[in-house]
């Protein structure tokens, strides 16, 4: 089982793969927001954008995931990034990770869609077990949106990883469950017809 590059759409949302031609519309919703400087984060600044792209193509290339360009239908603009991460096919689990999203689109319906078009992949296509998220425990939006996928939390990793700027993070693991699925598709399904 391997990553294949596929496109996912919802009616609002359309997951790309990744690409060298999402570069610009990558740097206007970094832009929007200034989201580098959001010190829990790790939103490349638009003169890094290269090596971001370039990282997630090694990655695809070494089975680890896939990145998305997340594109809002509705204007065609790139509202950020999302990726399939950290993968253990063999045990049939991976991280939804490296989320992003543009002021702009921030508490609209893109991410509760992406996240319902790449859980509806994982599980139905994919066949996996499990889907883990993390973030720093600083970063209480990010577990707030986390929690409200319907996923559990399950722990706090103390000291579990060096920044770029020397702090050590705390990080929080969720997960959703091949068993929670159902309930959970369901669930944000809901959220979407709000």
């Amino acid at each position: 089982m391997t990553f294949e590059r596929v496109t996912l759409e919802g009616r609002h949302v359309r997951l790309e793969p990744l690409s060298r031609e999402h570069r610009e519309g990558l740097a206007v919703a970094i832009e929007d927001g200034e989201l580098w400087k959001l010190f829990f984060t790790s939103v490349p600044p638009v003169e890094r954008l290269d090596a971001f792209l370039g990282d997630a193509e090694a990655a695809w290339g070494r089975g680890d995931g896939l990145a998305f360009a997340t594109v809002d239908k509705a204007s065609g603009h790139v509202a950020g990034s999302t990726r399939f991460m950290r993968a253990s096919l063999p045990d049939r689990r991976v991280e939804i990770g490296f989320t992003f999203l543009g002021k702009s689109f921030q508490r609209t319906g893109v991410n509760t869609e992406a996240k319902l078009l790449m859980l509806t992949h994982a599980f139905e296509t994919l066949g996996l077990n499990r889907v883990e998220f993390l973030t720093d425990y600083l970063n209480q939006t990010s577990r707030n949106a986390i929690l409200r996928l319907g996923a559990k939390q399950e722990g706090i990793l103390r000291n579990h990883k060096v920044l770029p700027d020397g702090r050590v993070r705390d990080s929080v693991i969720f997960s959703i469950t091949n068993h929670d699925w159902p309930g959970i598709k369901q669930h944000l399904g809901h959220k979407l017809t709000e």
